[in-house]
């Protein structure tokens, strides 16, 4: 095969990383405690069927205890939220989700670690965070996202455990405008 002559525009070029190994398993690192699971979809001529909850198992360690639904509008976030004391479990019903997370408990071995997540139908639907770990949901999708939640503790109406930062914080090491697109680039001029 011959050389590739290739112009200038290669030179401040960024090598491409592999994300996954030849196995399919992802390469990215993992924030200590995070945990994510695909159920079995199973579609027939009338629909769909997925399990939320089929009893105790790695991703259902810790047992049921309260329940709701929450949403994300289109091009909505919501977050950065921390528990202190609950863990979250999010199981998506519908749409295309992206969580970041940062883990910012001290003694963790992946304290300062940034993680993202993205929830679909097609792929991973389930996802655990740990008490302690920042978390940013963001609907990348083109409809209202329907998550349920499992929390490991039932809500607190007089003391909700649940600490708030904003969404474009200096705190946490993520420029969240970056999964955004905006009508407001100029545009490049043509050649």
């Amino acid at each position: 095969m011959a050389d590739l002559n290739l112009d200038d525009t290669v030179l401040t070029a960024r090598r491409d990383s592999a994300t996954v190994a030849p196995s399919g398993t992802s390469l990215a690192k993992v924030i200590f405690g995070v945990r994510t699971s695909s159920p079995v979809n199973h579609v027939d001529h009338r629909g769909r069927v997925f399990e939320v909850y089929s009893g105790p198992s790695e991703h259902w360690v810790e047992p049921l205890v309260y329940s709701y639904v929450f949403s994300i509008r289109v091009g909505q976030t919501k977050g950065w939220g921390l528990h202190e004391h609950k863990n979250d479990r999010y199981t998506l019903i519908t749409g295309e989700v992206l969580t970041i997370l940062f883990d910012a408990r001290a003694d963790s071995p992946t304290h300062g670690l940034v993680q993202r997540i993205y929830l679909s139908g097609e792929g991973t639907r389930q996802l655990v965070i740990p008490r302690g770990v920042w978390h940013m949901n963001i609907n990348l999708g083109e409809a209202e996202a329907f998550l349920v939640n499992h929390p490991t503790q039932t809500y607190t109406h007089g003391a909700p455990d649940r600490l708030l930062l904003p969404w474009d914080t200096a705190e946490i090491p993520v420029d969240v405008s970056e999964y955004f697109p905006t009508a407001t680039k100029t545009p490049r001029a043509s050649r």
